[in-house]
């Protein structure tokens, strides 16, 4: 079985190093993309199994880039996870509307992992989107 391939769209180089350590024992491939268009470029050429997407990135932000992936047919079955400082309630919400995942940072390494193993995992039916673990807020 071939590596899981996995985009992470991070600005902070210091975050890309924290994740790149985190998903280490995983057997899971990682490129790393600093702005928000680069990123939604790669996703669109490379078709990852999954995306970690930053919300505040330069370019165009974490928001835009979702849409965008979610939008289009090529792209639109890819499993996102969105790192934000700003976890609530909204955008725990918004994010479920686009069937994408929320973490907040700062983030325990195990919890990345999982969520990472989980977003990459091979999928048997690709007609749904799979739900977020969380229940949603009342």
């Amino acid at each position: 079985m071939s590596a899981r391939r996995l985009l992470v769209v991070e600005d902070s180089k210091v975050i890309q190093r924290l994740i790149e350590v985190c998903l280490r024992p995983a057997d899971i491939e990682v490129s790393f993309r600093d702005d928000g268009l680069a990123g939604l470029a790669t996703a669109i050429e490379t078709a990852p199994d999954g995306v970690v997407l930053d919300v505040g990135l330069p370019e165009m932000d974490g928001w835009q880039v979702l849409s965008e992936i979610k939008r289009r047919p090529e792209t639109s079955h890819i499993e996102v996870l969105l790192l934000t400082a700003s976890a609530d309630d909204e955008a725990r919400r918004r994010a479920a509307e686009y069937g994408a995942r929320v973490l907040a940072k700062p983030f325990a390494p195990d919890d990345l992992r999982r969520a990472v193993t989980e977003i990459t995992a091979p999928r048997e039916q690709s007609a749904e989107p799979a739900a977020s673990s969380e229940s949603p807020a009342a």
